[in-house]
């Protein structure tokens, strides 16, 4: 095996060109290599020393993400808490603390994993990623980059640099929850997140999206949403719930709940059933929605949610 250690971006990409495969935390490709999934590629080329990289910028119009910022700090980032709470929110969950602090978003995009933490919190907030070539850069919707478990459509040259995101309305908020049965090192049994814009006290725009339930990350449509009364519906103090522990109706929770199962296709597997994971999907997304709810119309939910309103393992 060769290894090469860029310090610039051109330097990773020549040496992708060449057939290298680009590595910067390593937390899924090792791993992979000592389970016996896949052997460890002939060439690599880190980028974890690559500045650009790692940074997290605003401008005018989008919050940019360097593909090499970990985990850890998209957890503790100002920015990226209180404007993009859902990644903040999955950030949090992402492995251990080990994991966490070598582990990037770029690496966890491009792994493909239907069951990443990121994928469906970055799918709400309406994100592009920014891949490169010595020759050409474009953004892609990841929704056209994921093509199955494992698998995305950028080709062996392309490094993914950068993920770009559309800067939230102050009247809007993102929310990540998911299902599990440990705190460290757990993968998402399954997930779900949500960002919601108001308009006065409705519900004016709202995208969900789920983790874990189909061969790769699902977005509900949103005329599914406007079908179950989400998007129009009163937020936080403009419905009496009665003894409802959500700010939706409980008409509506129903009809999302509805939606949600018909839009999963889980398998069953050692961890869960798809009978389960079907139930259970319904559950993260009617918490997701009122976390997102409520951090829209100004109240502070801590990152993580899970933690903050005490969801899966104590």
């Amino acid at each position: 095996m060769t290894l090469v250690v860029a310090t610039t971006i051109d330097e990773a990409l020549r040496a992708m060109a060449d057939g290298s495969r680009p590595i910067a935390g390593g937390t899924d490709l090792v791993v992979g290599h000592r389970q016996g999934k896949a052997p460890l590629p002939d060439a690599l080329v880190a980028i974890d020393r690559i500045p650009e990289l790692g940074r997290i910028d605003e401008a005018a119009d989008v919050i940019r993400i360097g593909a090499g910022v970990t985990h850890a700090r998209l957890m503790s980032d100002e920015l990226v808490a209180g404007r993009l709470s859902a990644v903040a929110d999955a950030a949090a969950l992402v492995g251990s603390p080990a994991t966490r602090n070598v582990g990037s978003i770029g690496g966890n995009v491009m792994n493909g994993s239907p069951a990443m933490d990121t994928g469906a919190p970055l799918v709400v907030l309406g994100a592009k990623a920014e891949l490169r070539t010595l020759s050409n850069t474009r953004l892609v919707e990841l929704a056209d980059l994921w093509t199955g478990p494992g698998s995305v459509s950028a080709t062996s040259d392309e490094l993914c640099t950068a993920l770009v995101i559309p800067i939230p309305a102050p009247n809007a908020g993102s929310a990540y929850v998911r299902l599990e049965y440990r705190r460290a090192m757990e993968i998402a049994v399954v997930g779900a997140a949500a960002s919601v814009e108001f308009d006065g006290d409705r519900v004016a725009a709202a995208r969900v999206a789920l983790t874990a339930v189909a061969p790769t990350i699902v977005e509900i449509d949103a005329a599914d949403l406007m079908d179950a009364g989400l998007i129009g519906a009163a937020g936080p103090g403009g419905v009496d719930n009665g003894a409802v522990d959500t700010v939706l109706d409980a008409a509506v929770m129903d009809a999302l709940t509805a939606v949600v199962a018909d839009r999963a296709a889980p398998i069953s597997d050692l961890r869960a059933s798809d009978r389960y994971r079907r139930h259970t999907i319904g559950v993260m997304a009617k918490r997701a929605v009122d976390a997102a709810m409520r951090r829209a119309s100004g109240e502070h939910i801590a990152v993580p949610v899970n933690r903050s309103v005490g969801i899966g393992a104590s």
